[in-house]
């Protein structure tokens, strides 16, 4: 038996939690798909599924395996998808989400440019920070900021996200810069975010995760807000490194406690296993690959420049 498709199965299986699901999804018999799996399980040496008359579920050891599987199934399908529409020119409707403030500064005009070089398609960018599911909304790719939970979706990592804390100038010469973590709780603080029983920010202190209890005097959940009003003067914000870039550019704000910053976030690009890649979104990918300078980890980044 082809062992693609003892992959395939197991998925089928796993993901539909029953034999007889996966069968009418394969197009296969109950039997055949038990057979295929079987297979897998004996050519591994070790059980992949529970089975009971009533249900079917991961041991501990096919919950891993799961997870590397799709990885391969979804590297196969990207490889057939691109040597068969290798010569075929992008078309059709292309709609790509992003993070509403990342989108508008960096997806937005990548589309455009993306839309000049291919006039048989057509465009469309849904900007939302809430994490939406690209196959129910009709979504050809994301560009997500963070780590990926999702592991049905195949993802482009284009570069990395820095969180930064930040303050004016003059409010830092007036109150002091903070050297330390803890030495925020002698400062205002502007949290950008939700509310909640208990604020604190996260920092890496001597490689071990830290968490400094905070009490703001102002919340808000638009990043926006809450730069504007530590450029006033109103404390200390933590935000995303492109959210803050032009205001430190132009010397509104000053990034703190740069030493000890969490691991930068990843910049994706992701799309759906289970679709082909067609040539439209993989000359989108190919595009942003090529053009984006998303390095907000970088050494440049952090000195500010």
């Amino acid at each position: 038996m082809d062992r693609l498709d003892t992959m395939s199965a197991f998925v089928a299986v796993a993901d539909l939690q029953g034999f007889a699901p996966a069968a009418r999804k394969l197009g296969l018999s109950p039997s055949a798909v038990t057979r295929l799996v079987a297979t897998l399980e004996h050519r591994l040496g070790t059980r992949l599924l529970q089975r009971t008359t009533r249900s079917v579920a991961l041991t501990d050891t096919g919950a891993r395996y799961l997870e590397r599987v799709r990885r391969i199934l979804a590297d196969v399908e990207e490889a057939d998808a691109s040597a068969s529409a290798e010569r075929v020119t992008p078309s059709g409707r292309l709609v790509v989400s992003a993070p509403v403030g990342f989108g508008r500064r960096y997806i937005a005009p990548l589309l455009s440019d993306y839309l000049k070089r291919y006039p048989e398609v057509a465009g469309e960018l849904r900007l939302s920070d809430l994490m939406i599911n690209l196959i129910d909304d009709g979504v050809d790719c994301a560009v997500r900021i963070g780590h990926l939970a999702d592991s049905s979706l195949v993802a482009r990592q284009l570069g990395a996200m820095r969180r930064i804390v930040v303050a004016a100038p003059d409010y830092l010469a007036a109150r002091g810069t903070p050297i330390m973590p803890a030495d925020i709780t002698a400062h205002d603080i502007v949290h950008f975010g939700q509310t909640g029983a208990q604020i604190d920010w996260r920092f890496v202190v001597d490689g071990r995760d830290v968490r400094v209890p905070c009490a703001p005097r102002f919340v808000s959940n638009v990043a926006d807000v809450a730069i504007l009003d530590a450029e006033r003067g109103g404390g200390l914000t933590r935000v995303l490194a492109y959210q803050a870039a032009d205001a430190i550019a132009a010397g509104r704000l000053e990034i703190v406690l740069a030493d000890y910053e969490v691991p930068p976030l990843p910049i994706a690009i992701v799309y759906p296993t289970s679709r082909l890649l067609s040539a439209k979104v993989r000359a989108f990918i190919d595009l942003a690959v090529a053009a984006g300078d998303w390095r907000f980890g970088s050494d440049a980044e952090r000195s500010g420049a």
